[in-house]
């Protein structure tokens, strides 16, 4: 059985999984907590980002319950019809150690988001369990048997993101660990003043802007292309690949076709086959 084929699921047994996932978050969803804001702050330079912390101080079992990068949570906000899926930020460590969740959203007029981004600190909102595996990052593991990972996200998918650099996947261990991060300008990227220490971590980290002004000197484009435009043919079976973000990013960097003229055929059907993903992303 190749790698890429343990990703998918005989139909009654995909049915079966999906019936336990719904009951899972039937579970999640039936306790809230209320919990105060303790930032809400623009985490890019127009504002159409923004950082979100809670303090979980008085859910002290939520905070501990939080045990992996890429595990989410639903948020609830007065006066909102439906609650908003968030993929938390700070690591878990950070929540065990701060009881204090992190969240980096994008505002979207009318939404429950926009609402949240609206609250100040002491602002009460409410928090659903945690929900989804998270990042498995032992797929990855250990480190010389995947000396390369690539991770891939845009816009406020580098939520996640930062929780699995800032947690530790072993990346100064690795030979080759990329971060093609995409946003339209810089004006739209969040975390830049994080890079340098994503850097010392390990994570070359690669900004891609698809609408740059005359001064960037960077990649342009997006994502996909900008790993294409590299060029770094990599052993599929020591490889690790993170995505997070659009949709039609995952989609390409999933898809056979786009790597075909860059990798040989019998790589490119099994170049993500070690695919960590977040199970929700934040709206």
């Amino acid at each position: 059985m190749s790698p890429l084929s343990r990703l998918r699921l005989p139909a009654p047994l995909h049915r079966r999984a999906l019936t336990a996932l719904a009951a899972a978050v039937q579970q999640d969803t039936d306790t809230w907590s209320q919990a105060p804001l303790s930032l809400v702050a623009p985490a890019s330079a127009d504002a159409t980002l923004f950082h979100v912390a809670v303090d979980v101080s008085d859910a002290p079992d939520l905070a501990v319950s939080y045990t992996a990068p890429g595990q989410y949570l639903q948020l609830r906000v007065p006066g909102a019809d439906k609650p908003a899926f968030l993929a938390i930020a700070s690591p878990p460590s950070f929540a065990a150690s701060r009881c204090e969740f992190q969240f980096l959203v994008k505002r979207v007029p009318g939404s429950t988001v926009d609402l949240l981004c609206g609250l100040g600190r002491g602002d009460i909102v409410e928090l659903s369990g945690i929900m989804g595996r998270g990042f498995q990052v032992e797929e990855i593991s250990p480190p010389d048997a995947f000396p390369s990972v690539l991770i891939f996200a845009t816009g406020s998918g580098i939520s996640p993101i930062r929780s699995l650099i800032e947690l530790g996947f072993r990346a100064n261990e690795r030979s080759n660990v990329r971060l093609y991060y995409g946003a339209r300008n810089l004006q739209k990227m969040a975390y830049q003043e994080r890079f340098k220490d994503w850097e010392y971590a390990g994570v070359n980290v690669i900004p891609v802007l698809s609408q740059p002004d005359e001064r960037w000197s960077g990649e342009r484009g997006y994502v996909q292309t900008a790993f294409l435009r590299a060029k770094h043919i990599l052993n599929p079976l020591t490889t690790g690949a993170v995505l997070c973000g659009h949709k039609q990013m995952t989609e390409v960097c999933e898809a056979p076709k786009p790597l075909q003229d860059e990798v040989r055929m019998d790589q490119t059907n099994r170049v993500f086959c070690w695919l960590l993903r977040c199970s929700k992303q934040s709206v």
